[in-house]
């Protein structure tokens, strides 16, 4: 009898993690061998492994679809693989397992706790070591991830470099930033170890910290798909010449996918996620406002003049914020100052969100003009950032905002509001459809975040329709998939079956990117479906009027009085946008063949 223990683990840590964990430990008890098994997920850790149990375990494994730390398991023989293989192919993971630990101490070598051991298929397990990190390294990379929200890509991203990293024998820690701010930050002594240092970012992420370190620079699309490359390129950099700043070490990656954000485009969604805070603040305060009627925050002194106030200071920020961090995007700190002045000064005019864009553009790059250009005697270089380059830019900025682009943003600003203000029937459908095809055709990608960009400007004009749609749009695609795993089961595999019940949970939540595991697999059914499905939520949500005054949230913002109206006809163009995907894919998508179930009380039926 072997004794063994087990870690099962999936993203979610609900379907695939407990599935595994009752695989292993009824077939292990039907073969007469003691097993432990632990489970992770998202909601933390459940049964976890007693460190008594794991020093007496022969054989420890690891069925994760996620990175989970093995330090505890030092000179044990681990076997990895999948939760799928072990829901599919129990009998034959525990076979190997009591094969190892039955072998005779003697015979074999003491087993290091780089041993891996993969579980493919059926067939023999074969080991495979890790491979050894670079001569003269460290074996340790330091990365962050970050997007305009930082709530989906941040992190998948982050998941796939530790992987990747993984794989080739590398400790890696990924600090994620997004509209949330950063979480597991990076140490000075953790940044000094590093071997190298990878940006996954679709925003401006300051490299001041980097100085001196091998540093690669990419999208986080690329970082989210092409892990491996990213790792492998990162670690092929020459070091640094002695003396270089961060910002000369940089190297930009030089396969960036095609239509990953790069350039101005990426300068804008930098501007828009450092806005996002204020412009989710401010509609949801201004919809408590009208909670105690549409009229009552007129009355001075009144707790809704008060909310009215909170919200209207936060809008009032939203277009200074915006052209502010575009402006630090492309010129790092000295940007900040001229674009903050030129969007508020944007805001002043009456340019709306246009003048803040086109100000914090021109803030940027003739702060970072003026950078590279003005040259100061030694003992006078200090006067540079904190004098010269606010002062100049600042003065530049501000009166061709004054003189020059004010006027023209306003009057453009002001057609667009009085054309979308006034839209109705045929005209709204169609922007709808637009905006809706959009926001599905990339599930977060840069056509996505530019429907969203849109929507999210237009806020501060008291402009909300657009938003409204666009948020119904890209809820629609999870929650049609997740759907169509349940009424069309036969066309989908166990484990899309499985995602399909964390898509649920992520289109709930406004997070367009639970479709990407679906798209990825099979873009030529599932994205023409979603986009069918989205356009339809766009159209009829335009149609109905509705309008929302928060830029996230999902169906949770429902529950705040007044953030969405009319509710009832918000929630019809939802669901309707998630039938009609759910019926594309049925009709574009066939049945597949069966795949081995897993009876109760018996082992797992392997094909073949």
């Amino acid at each position: 009898m072997a004794k063994l223990v087990a870690v099962t683990a999936c993203p979610t840590g609900i379907a695939h993690t407990v599935m595994a964990a009752e695989a292993l430990r009824r077939v292990a008890a039907l073969k007469g061998h003691d097993i432990a098994v632990e489970t992770r997920g998202s909601e933390g850790v459940s049964a976890p492994l007693d460190p008594a149990a794991v020093a007496a375990a022969d054989v420890v494994i690891v069925a994760a679809d996620i990175t989970v730390d093995e330090s505890r398991f030092q000179g044990k023989q681990i076997i990895r693989t999948s939760t799928a293989l072990a829901i599919r192919e129990t009998g034959h993971i525990i076979d190997e397992a009591v094969a190892r630990a039955a072998r005779s101490p003697a015979s074999t070598p003491p087993v290091a706790a780089s041993t891996e051991l993969s579980v493919a298929t059926a067939t023999p397990v074969t080991v495979l070591p890790k491979p050894a990190p670079v001569p003269g390294g460290s074996g340790r990379l330091v990365a962050i991830t970050a997007c305009p929200t930082g709530i989906a890509h941040t992190f998948m991203a982050a998941e796939a470099l530790t992987r990747a990293a993984k794989a080739r024998g590398y400790d890696i820690k990924v600090e994620t930033q997004g509209s949330v701010g950063a979480k597991n930050t990076l140490t000075a002594e953790e940044i000094a170890a590093a071997d190298a240092v990878i940006i996954g970012a679709d925003t401006h992420v300051s490299t001041d910290r980097f100085a001196g370190k091998r540093l690669l620079k990419t999208s986080v699309g690329e970082a989210l798909k092409q892990a491996d490359s990213v790792v492998t390129r990162a670690l092929a950099l020459p070091a640094p010449p002695a003396g270089a700043s961060a910002a000369e070490a940089v190297v930009e990656s030089g396969a960036r996918p095609k239509g990953e954000p790069s350039g101005p485009y990426k300068h804008l969604l930098t501007g828009v996620s450092f806005m996002l805070p204020f412009v989710v603040a401010g509609g949801l305060v201004i919809a408590l406002s009208f909670i105690f009627g549409i009229e009552a925050f007129k009355e001075e002194g009144t707790l809704p003049a008060a909310l009215m106030r909170i919200g209207q200071a936060a809008f009032s920020l939203m277009v200074p914020a915006l052209a502010g961090y575009i402006a630090y995007s492309i010129a790092d700190r000295p940007g900040l100052a001229p674009g903050f002045i030129g969007g508020m000064l944007a805001g002043q005019l009456g340019a709306g969100f246009l003048g803040g864009i086109v100000a914090g553009f021109l803030a940027g790059y003739v702060a970072r003009w003026l950078r590279e250009h003005i040259r100061l005697p030694a003992n006078l270089e200090g006067l540079k950032p904190v004098l010269v380059l606010p002062l100049l830019a600042s003065l530049v900025v501000g009166l061709l905002m004054v003189y020059v682009i004010g006027a023209p943003a306003a009057a453009i600003m002001n057609g667009l509001t009085g054309f979308l203000t006034g839209l109705s029937g045929t005209n709204a459908i169609l922007l709808g459809l637009l905006l809706g095809a959009m926001v599905a055709v990339d599930t977060g990608g840069p056509v996505n975040k530019a429907a969203y960009a849109f929507a999210v400007g237009l806020l501060g004009s008291n402009t909300f329709t657009p938003m409204a749609a666009v948020m119904a749009a890209g809820m629609t695609p999870p929650l049609g998939l997740a759907l169509a795993t349940v009424v069309a089961r036969s066309r989908f595999t166990l484990q899309e079956r499985e995602a399909g019940k964390a898509a649920a949970v992520l289109g709930l939540a406004f997070i367009t990117e639970g479709a990407i595991p679906f798209a990825a697999k099979d873009p030529l059914r599932v994205i023409p479906s979603i986009v069918f499905g989205s356009a339809v939520t766009g159209a009829l949500s335009m149609w109905f009027g509705c309008a929302l005054r928060a830029p996230h949230g999902g169906v949770f913002v429902l529950a705040i009085p007044n953030a969405v109206q009319p509710v009832g006809l918000y929630l019809v163009a939802l669901l309707a946008g998630t039938l009609a995907t759910t019926l594309a894919l049925i009709v574009l998508k066939r049945p597949l063949p069966e795949e081995p179930v897993l009876v109760s009380g018996e082992p797992p039926r392997i094909p073949g």
